[in-house]
């Protein structure tokens, strides 16, 4: 158990020096969006360039949007966990956030009011700081039953309209269960799954990002 902490610890410092790294390079007029969530956001199994966060401000400087989108993803993390570190993982400077979690708890079965409480406090908190925020939906495993996977969808669509922020319903759209879009694991997708995710949610990002420049 302590090696365990220590090995967290250490990931909390290093994801931490990341983002104020990336976040004192940021260009006057840029806006910067944290992506926080899980290793669905880390990139887990990808070259770093592969990342959602990566092939998202790849894709919206494509457009000539001047944004900077800061990777604050870590593996393992449940709605709970991200909810610990988010006061550190939001940079002053930043405008908006991406929330993406759930899986973690979904893939552990952990009960929805728990997640659903979680996600309520990073919204809160979030908007307590002037963040737009753009809320990634997930999916539970139908093997856990059709009350349990009923009751985690509703989660993002009962937070999004209680606190009217942005919904994606399923981050995963487009890519979950395609092999060929999908790591051998099945749970995470490769560099092209990402750019399907990238193009899917393109359309909300935008909307996000059309509600930073409106203020």
């Amino acid at each position: 158990m302590k090696l365990r902490n220590c090995c967290l610890s250490l990931l909390a410092a290093a994801l931490l020096l990341s983002v104020g790294l990336q976040a004192a390079r940021a260009e006057p007029g840029e806006t910067v969006i944290v992506a926080l969530g899980d290793s669905l956001t880390a990139g887990y199994g990808l070259p770093q360039n592969q990342s959602f966060p990566a092939q998202l401000q790849a894709a919206l400087k494509a457009k000539g949007q001047k944004v900077r989108i800061i990777n604050a993803g870590v593996s393992g993390d449940t709605a709970t966990a991200a909810l610990q570190r988010l006061d550190w993982a939001l940079p002053e400077d930043a405008s908006a956030v991406i929330v993406e979690l759930g899986a973690n708890d979904a893939l552990q079965g952990l009960p929805p009011e728990g997640t659903e409480a979680a996600l309520a406090k990073i919204i809160e908190k979030a908007q307590g700081k002037g963040l737009k925020v753009l809320l990634a939906g997930m999916e539970a495993p139908r093997n856990l039953g059709k009350e349990y996977v009923e009751s985690f969808r509703a989660i993002y669509s009962d937070l999004a309209a209680k606190y009217d922020v942005l919904l994606y319903p399923f981050f995963l759209d487009g890519a979950a269960l395609n092999d060929g879009l999908m790591q051998k694991d099945g749970l995470h997708p490769n560099g092209k799954g990402v750019a399907v995710i990238v193009g899917k949610m393109m359309p909300k990002v935008e909307a996000l990002l059309a509600q930073v420049q409106s203020n």
